[in-house]
């Protein structure tokens, strides 16, 4: 595989093509965007903001980035390279993006499992995430993908201009995925299932009820179809208390848990978890962009 500089960052403010000029990227407009020293641009115009520090907190990246670092969720990664990397064909130009990509795990594993396929021609790689925190950490794991911070509603790339989109337990946003895919680009979805971390939640909350699967509906409406769909489930071997508690603070349940459920987490010695996920494929035939373009 070559890796390639991507190519189709756009300005958050006005949409004009980003360039690259040594520390900073600027558009013909002339707003520019530094490089910070890690690594990383960000995107994310004050007005996009919903709080002064959106996306997840340094210690839930912390907590993630051990948590993911020990190999409990290794087979969540393998499944999503072996779907992902069945994706790229051939030897055009490829680009991929996490949207939604946290502190870089799943997007770096991604990465190294593409740089062993044969076939391959050019790939540029975007990880996205509207938290700071979190892309910090993602531009330590792999100076070779380009790190913005951004929303996934906005996303500050290009229209038509993204092969292959990634994301894993992340907010989707199925229109604002949409402007930013080519035509016949796909769209991996990793979602949780029915019985996902069931363990976890029978500890913390006193009323546990199984979780619907994903909800597919209104996706043809939003301009994709559903090719591929595979489930995985698996039990963890047992993991200890740093790890239940790292488990917590990283998921919504540390803020959908009540005092009395925080303190069970803190206290458990051992815990066995079930994962079950669903890893969705969905290719983009047209939907609101091509909608919208015809009917005016």
């Amino acid at each position: 595989m070559n890796v390639i500089r991507a190519q189709n960052l756009a300005c958050p403010i006005d949409g004009a093509r980003l360039e690259f000029h040594g520390k900073q990227v600027d558009c013909e407009n002339g707003h520019v965007f530094d490089i910070a020293r890690q690594g990383y641009v960000n995107l994310l115009p004050v007005q996009h903001k919903r709080s002064k520090q959106p996306g997840d907190s340094k210690e839930m990246v912390s907590a993630r980035t051990r948590f993911l670092d020990s190999g409990v969720y290794e087979p969540v990664a393998d499944k999503l390279a072996e779907i992902a990397c069945a994706q790229v064909s051939g030897d055009k130009e490829t680009c991929f993006m996490d949207a939604g990509c946290g502190e870089g795990y799943y997007f770096n594993y991604v990465f190294n499992s593409l740089e062993n396929k044969e076939g391959c021609g050019d790939l540029s790689f975007v990880g996205l995430d509207i938290s700071k925190e979190a892309i910090v950490g993602a531009a330590k794991r792999n100076k070779q993908i380009t790190w913005l911070v951004g929303t996934n509603r906005q996303p500050p790339l290009e229209p038509a201009s993204v092969d292959v989109i990634t994301c894993v337990f992340g907010f989707q946003s199925f229109e604002g995925f949409e402007k930013i895919l080519r035509p016949g680009g796909r769209l991996v979805l990793v979602e949780p299932g029915p019985d996902h971390l069931k363990e976890l939640r029978e500890l913390i909350y006193s009323d546990v009820r199984k979780t619907d699967p994903p909800d597919l509906f209104g996706v043809a409406e939003a301009g994709y179809v559903v090719r591929d769909r595979q489930p995985l489930q698996f039990k963890t071997g047992a993991i200890g208390n740093r790890q239940i508690n790292d488990l917590l603070v990283m998921t919504p349940h540390f803020y959908r848990a009540n005092k009395q459920g925080r303190e069970a987490a803190q206290k458990r010695d051992i815990l066995v978890l079930t994962v079950e996920i669903y890893v969705t494929v969905f290719e983009k035939t047209g939907g609101l962009a091509s909608r919208k373009k015809s009917s005016s």
